[in-house]
Formats: structure tokens, sequence, C-alpha cells
């Protein structure tokens, strides 16, 4: 992904970085491929969003952040609370039994004679069976699955990278509307529910209709980060302002002799500087028309000075050589002193090098235009996984499973919280002297945090083991934060029609083979009128149809 600043602490990139790499998005036959738009279609716009239909948004604070959110980011701890506050005295649940299916990028444990997913369900009051799937393959299982009606469990988990096609058609024949429970003011008879802020539940609503439970993320995670310990050596303490300041940086820093280079590849900068559209997307001009992305002024700006950078010597080798596994290692050595990652890279790396090198610092330049002026910073998708609620018509299950849901919403500061990510204390972790969990061995083969994919509360930030790293993220964070800004179709659930899946094909090859000087800007000019004569301009009127709907 290029334009968009990604979600944070759960996006595929930054979550499955954290456990393994995941599934890519894959078909999904009968059911979902037999569904058209013929017969009428629904009444009102794929993707439409009344404002009526979102929950009420209503805050609740049981611990107060030592950095509070601003403007949608981060909230953060500088320290683990004390004590934790017990947010439900009696487990909400009615009894039940509901099988649920979600993803897991570690090993599969057991779930029967195990005492974490009986500890949770206890307090719970409702016993969730889970059906857990390998989350590299977990696209393929889900097809499958979603294929048959009958096969469906009551709770399904969907990451976002994995939403088959035609999946908005799909939902009403499968899932509960959860409109009518939890629109409005209906939402504040679930108290964490109600705490998960509007952009998530955006993203979940299809047709209209709300029907998806969120995993809310960070809506900032891309950042240019550079090594503060090493600029230090080198006596650099000024932080460009401009495209051309940057280049001028890398350039600088860049010493070959020494087995040192300025930049690993950049065209993610690139794209936040100059502010290129995110990822097929589309934007306005000046006539009011609709202009993808790959027909902006901006992408051109920004390949332009990617073609600058790769020319001026300061790429590492690894990079021309479009090597992006060799990215963080080079960087993390010292081969690269700047580079672009998402923002869960940033405690990971802290992470793997704490003890081999104490002096590691790598820190987020603050954003900025290209020209130096004010950035706009496209907001990210706020969710990166999303669960449903298998339709049916008894409406006393799907309150006790919304009421499960609540008690899983819990945020950080909370008993739950702490149960549902760590398990019991004593038996799958124990304290450490900065009040964190560390787990036992017995968490290994017990504790699969399955819970957080059905719902999760709003991401925080309290990883106080590196010190100084909350306050540089949260303070960082809420800066940017003032420049965000939503694409067009921001928070609508858009389902392209197939013969236009491969139009973007092209342009990833096409963006490196300009950047290292295989081909040229007149190479794009093709490729942008090879993309409107091969199903550009029915693409531009599809969404210029939903945009007059809006």
């Amino acid at each position: 992904m290029t334009a968009p600043l990604l979600t944070g602490r759960l996006d595929r990139r930054s979550f499955l970085g954290f456990l393994a790499v995941g599934a890519g998005v894959v078909g999904v036959p009968s059911l979902l491929t037999g569904c058209t738009t013929t017969g009428g279609g629904p009444a009102v716009e794929p993707g439409t969003v009344t404002a009526s239909n979102l929950p009420t948004y209503v805050p609740i604070e049981y611990v107060k952040p030592d950095f509070p959110s601003v403007n949608g980011s981060t909230a953060g701890y500088a320290s683990i609370p004390e004590e934790l506050v017990t947010a439900f005295e009696t487990p909400p649940g009615a009894g039940g039994t509901y099988t649920a299916m979600t993803p897991l990028w570690s090993t599969i444990p057991s779930t029967r004679g195990n005492e974490y997913f009986d500890a949770v369900n206890e307090a719970l009051g409702t016993t969730v069976e889970f059906q857990i799937s390998d989350g590299n393959t977990y696209g393929d299982k889900l097809a499958a699955v979603l294929a048959s009606a009958k096969d469906v469990p009551d709770w399904v988990s969907v990451p976002t990278w994995n939403i088959p096609p035609r999946f908005g058609q799909a939902v009403d024949a499968l899932f509960q509307d959860l409109t009518p429970f939890l629109a409005g003011d209906k939402v504040k008879k679930y108290k964490n529910l109600a705490n998960l802020p509007t952009d998530a539940w955006r993203f979940g609503v299809f047709n209209d209709k709300l029907y998806a439970l969120p995993f809310p993320g960070d809506v900032i995670n891309n950042a240019i980060f550079h090594r503060a310990d090493i600029f230090a050596e080198l006596g650099i303490d000024a932080a460009p302002t401009t495209a051309d300041e940057l280049l001028e940086l890398a350039k600088e820093v860049t010493d070959p002799g020494k087995k040192r280079w300025g930049a690993n590849d950049m065209w993610v900068a690139a794209n936040i500087m100059f502010a290129v559209p995110p990822s097929d997307r589309w934007r306005l001009d000046d006539a009011g028309k609709l202009i993808h992305r790959i027909e902006t002024e901006e992408y051109r700006a920004a390949l332009d000075w990617q073609i600058k950078l790769y020319k001026s010597g300061a790429v590492h080798p690894d990079a021309v050589a479009d090597r992006p596994e060799a990215a963080k290692p080079n960087f993390e050595s010292g081969a690269v002193l700047i580079t672009t990652d998402g923002v869960g890279g940033w405690h990971e790396a802290l992470g793997r090098m704490q003890t081999t090198n104490p002096d590691y610092d790598q820190r987020p330049f603050p954003f900025f235009a290209a020209d130096g002026g004010e950035p706009a910073l496209w907001k990210g998708s706020p969710v990166n996984i999303f669960s449903f609620l298998k339709k049916t018509d008894d409406t006393a299950r799907i309150e006790e499973l919304l009421a499960v849901a609540d008690f899983l919403a819990s945020p950080f500061g909370t008993e739950e919280f702490q149960l549902i990510n760590y398990g019991v204390e004593g038996t799958h972790y124990t304290l450490d002297e900065d009040g964190l969990p560390v787990p036992t061995d017995r968490a290994a083969t017990e504790v699969a945090q399955s819970y957080i994919f059905l719902v999760d509360p709003p991401v925080v930030n309290a990883k106080v083991q590196y010190p100084g790293f909350v306050e540089a993220f949260c303070t960082w964070q809420a800066e940017a934060a003032q420049y965000l800004v939503e694409d067009l179709f921001y928070g609508m659930q858009i389902t392209e029609p197939a013969q236009y899946a491969s139009l973007k094909t092209p342009f990833e090859d096409l963006e490196k083979d300009i950047a290292r000087g295989r081909k040229s800007m007149a190479d794009l000019d093709d490729a942008v009128a090879t993309w409107t004569s091969s199903g550009g301009e029915e693409l531009r009127a599809f969404y210029q149809e939903i945009l007059d709907k809006k």
C-alpha cells in the first residue's frame, strides 16, 4: 500500500509482522459469486452510510491516559495503572453456547481443557466455542464457509484483506443486521461498544445497514523514520521540511565507503509528501471531475521525486535491486539511515535491538508537504478486522452476543481487558516491575487471543517497557492528526465490478521501473491512456454515480 496512512496496531502489515505473514484476498464461490446487481438491486447505492444508522459515540474513560487522543490519534499511558478497574460486576451472558470462527498466526492450541478459554468464558457467562484457522490460509477457509449458509458459525471474524468479491451483497443473506440493536442511542445499552469511535463503525456498514463489529486501529500508521542515534553522531539535528531537503539529507549521509546509504525505497514517503490520493482512490480536479490517483499531478510529482532519489545514489543497493525484505535489517544495522515503515514497526524494532544495541534510537520525522507547507495526510482505515453475527430470527441470541461483545470491548485499564489479552494471573502471566504481564510457559500453549478478533476496544499505546517511547509516539501522532483529511469515499464499503480488477496491475511494476530509470514518464502516459481506454472511464462513471448519491 502506498498513499494511505494505513491503520495501526493490527493492520495486515503491523499485526502480521508481529505474528506472521497474512493471507491474500480470495474469490468466493457459490453464494457470493452468484449474487448480481440485477433485479432492482439495493434501494441505496452500495457503500452509502446514513448517519442515523451509526451508533452514538459515548466515550468512557476507566483510566485517564497520560497522553489523550487528539482528533483520533492513539492515546498513551506512561505507566501501567496500579489497580485495574472492574467493568462488569457480574457476567453479561445468559448461559448460551455459540461457535466463532477466527484466524490465528501462531500455533493453534486445543480449546478444550484450556484454562484461558475456560476463564474467559466463565467471566462472559457465555460459552464461545472457537473454530480457529491458520491465518495464512484463512481467506481460503473463509471462502469455503461462506459458500454455504448452513456452514456459517454464529460469529465470524473477517480480516479486511480477506473480504471476498460481492461480499457486500452476501451480507444480507448471511449475517444479522445490527442497525435495530445498535443505531443511534440504542448502543448506550452497551457502554463499551458505545466507546468505539464512529469511524470504526462506518467501515462496518454495507448497503446502508450496520452489520459489523469493529477491531479499531490507529488512524495514522506510516512514518518516515530516521536513525536519530546515528544522526546525533554525525552532528545532524535538523529535520527536513521539504521534499528537496529530504533528498539532500539522504545524499549528505550516504557514504558507500563506510557501507552507509541515506535511504531505502521511499515511494511511501513520496506519496505522503506529495499528498497522492490513496491507492485505488479518486479526487476532484478544479473543474469538479473525478480523477484517479494515477491521473493526478501529485502522483507524477511523487514519481519524479523518486527518479531524483535513485539517480542521486543515496538508495541502498538492496532497495535498487527491489529487495524489500532487506529494508528493516539494513535500517536497524545502520546501513540505511532513513526509511518508511508502519508505526507498529517502531516498537518491534526497539524490542529486537535494545539488547544488542541499547543506544538504538529510531524516530519519525514530523510530517511535511513537499513544498514545505502543511501536509495533507489521508486518513487510513480505522478498522483492520471486523466480525459478523449469523442471521437469526432469535432476538435473544443477538442480544446475548452483543452483551458478550460489550465485555470483549472493555478497554485498557480494566480487569476484563487484562484477562482477554493475557489470561489468568499466576497461571498465564506474572507482573514485572513496570506492571507489565510476563507470559509463563503455560501461556505459550494455552493463550490464543482469539476473542480480540471478534471485537476490540480502541487502540492505546502502553508499551512502557521502552523508556520514552509512549510519549514520543503519542505526541508525534497527536501533532500529525491535525492534518488528517478524508478521501471522497472514506468509510464506504464499495465493491468494484470484477471486470475492472486488473486495471491497476501494471502500475506497481511501472512505478518501480520509472524510479530506477528502466522506463520513463512517457511510459506512464501510455499506461494511463491504456487504463482509460480499457475500462478506466467506465470505472470513473461507476464512482461518479456513487458520489452523486452521497
